[in-house]
């Protein structure tokens, strides 16, 4: 983690992210990783980890990247396409985020959730708006 999180991380724990319980495990321009560990309020009616969750964590991974690569700038997502392959109901999950392809105003990152035994949870790919004073 090169770049200074604490003021990111702390404004960060009073959202979205920390209602979900996400952390931080590692950052840089080339590679995010989130984590969370799974408990009830993260499960749907059937018991496993509700898809919002699971596309919530790898939307926070990649907007996180895009700050990384950027140095502190932020950008909004304006496209998220997800794939859920296989359910997920206890654990550590982790998501990871890398970059894909950047224009002037946009970047595309891919993602992806994986439980603590490796299991492949989804994948995801996303466009971000890059503020027009981002360089």
């Amino acid at each position: 983690m090169d770049m200074d999180w604490s003021e990111i991380i702390a404004r960060s724990e009073k959202s979205f992210w920390g209602l979900l319980g996400l952390r931080m495990l590692s950052a840089d321009s080339k590679l995010v990783e989130l984590g969370l560990t799974v408990n009830e309020s993260h499960l749907n009616s059937m018991g496993i980890v509700h898809g919002g969750v699971l596309s919530s964590m790898m939307d926070q991974a990649m907007g996180t990247l895009v700050t990384a690569i950027k140095n502190g700038s932020q950008g909004v997502t304006t496209h998220l396409n997800v794939n859920f392959l296989s359910a997920m109901r206890s654990g550590e999950l982790i998501a990871s985020a890398y970059p894909l392809h950047e224009t002037h105003r946009t970047m595309t990152l891919r993602s992806e959730v994986r439980g603590e035994d490796g299991t492949l949870a989804c994948i995801s790919t996303a466009t971000f708006r890059l503020p027009r004073d981002s360089k």
